[in-house]
């Protein structure tokens, strides 16, 4: 097939999306596929990039408070001269910002089926930034969007649910993998772990991810701050930027904010790692709790999205009660005194991470586009009718 994929991130980017977005790119291209990636950016990354992939890159405005991130502006008339020049079987539509959008029109006229993907919660996002709100308007907008396309795949069943309750529909799972390979336990470091101070013998717990309010990191640092009581050795490392790295950096001077880290050197850092401290309430998925069980440590994580897929609790890793400090608190203590049961705990986690393969994920993938091709379009929605539909829990 040719197939355009629309995304306003993709590496060297790095966050769950892009990451996603080029598995599933790379899987594509090794099955024969074309791809034309159309995202946010430079003229000059313009053209193939290697044999049956290309990149269209649209002008992009920065987005406030993510450095490096910048969403697509619409450019109906670019893409739809695109489509008409490229004739793709299928589009697949990774965000729903205005390049989306107007790559999903484009399609549409054109009678291109469309297919997307709900990565983000954007609109529990509302809330963490201050306009609780426009929760319902952004879950509207959501709705109206993915709605419009064939079908819209989903990282977690009970994330399908609660759009079904919300009135999205075409919904199909389509979870992730873990790369085995690049996420090991032999990737571990003892010189890093001496630049964070840690012995041999010292526990280090550790968070990745961006370093944003959504993602919940005063919750992982209040439990370790806690299980610190309990032992002093106890060392904890926060890898990820974001619009709130220097306010955190500043309320906790004994913590290691290691920034940015990509590839073989965010491996490293995983790896040199003993606990995977998550407490966030707003992901999709959470591809860090498969690459931190990939990469052998005792994951601790609240009991939904990749956590509740993935972990057995006291078997693989843990889970808290979703939303319960407290109990995500007092678990860390109850962890870090009983250490003596991380040994086996981390062999499992890391045989539970080698049991889902990327290569699955990106089978399905290629099977739903397939049929997307073969399957025609639905019906036209409209954005109005979509604002003016109440619908259960809202």
């Amino acid at each position: 097939m040719k197939i355009v994929l629309i995304t306003e991130t993709f590496p060297p980017e790095v966050n769950g999306v892009a990451m996603t977005n080029q598995r599933l790119v790379r899987g594509l291209l090794a099955k024969g596929h074309e791809v034309v990636l159309v995202k946010p950016g430079k003229k000059k990354e313009a053209g193939e990039q290697e044999s049956g992939w290309s990149v269209v890159p649209i002008f992009g405005v920065p987005i406030p408070n993510y450095q490096g991130l910048r969403f697509g502006l619409p450019r109906p008339g670019k893409l739809k001269g695109l489509l008409r020049r490229v004739q793709p079987s299928v589009v697949h539509v990774a965000t729903e910002g205005p390049l989306g959008v107007s790559a999903m029109r484009a399609a549409r006229k054109l009678g291109i089926p469309v297919t997307s993907t709900f990565h983000t919660n954007f609109q529990d996002y509302c809330a963490d930034y201050g306009f609780p709100f426009l929760e319902k308007w952004a879950m509207r907008y959501l709705r109206w969007f993915h709605n419009s396309c064939v079908l819209t795949t989903v990282p977690d069943p009970g994330l399908i649910e609660r759009l079904r309750t919300n009135g999205v529909k075409h919904l199909e799972l389509l979870g992730r993998g873990a790369d085995t390979a690049l996420f090991a336990p032999s990737r571990r470091d003892e010189g890093l772990r001496r630049e964070w101070g840690a012995s041999p013998e010292d526990p280090v717990a550790i968070y990745v991810g961006r370093a944003a309010a959504e993602k919940n990191i005063p919750l992982a640092l209040e439990a370790w701050q806690r299980a610190r009581v309990k032992c002093p050795a106890l060392k904890m490392v926060v890898v990820g930027d974001g619009p709130v790295r220097r306010k955190l950096a500043k309320r906790w001077p004994d913590v290691v904010f290691a920034g940015m880290r990509y590839d073989e050197d965010l491996a490293r850092h995983y790896a040199s790692a003993d606990l995977f401290i998550f407490g966030s309430t707003s992901e999709t998925f959470g591809n860090v709790v498969i690459e931190a069980l990939s990469s052998g440590l005792v994951v601790l994580t609240y009991d939904y999205a990749a956590g509740h897929q993935f972990i057995d609790s006291g078997e693989n890793g843990y889970l808290a009660p979703l939303d319960d400090r407290e109990a995500f608190c007092g678990q860390t203590v109850e962890l870090v005194e009983g250490r003596d049961d991380w040994s086996k705990i981390r062999e499992e986690a890391r045989s539970t991470a080698e049991s889902y393969p990327w290569q699955n994920t990106i089978d399905r993938f290629e099977g739903m586009l397939v049929r997307a091709a073969q399957g025609g379009i639905p019906e036209e929605d409209s954005l109005s009718a979509a604002y003016a539909t109440p619908t259960v829990g809202e």
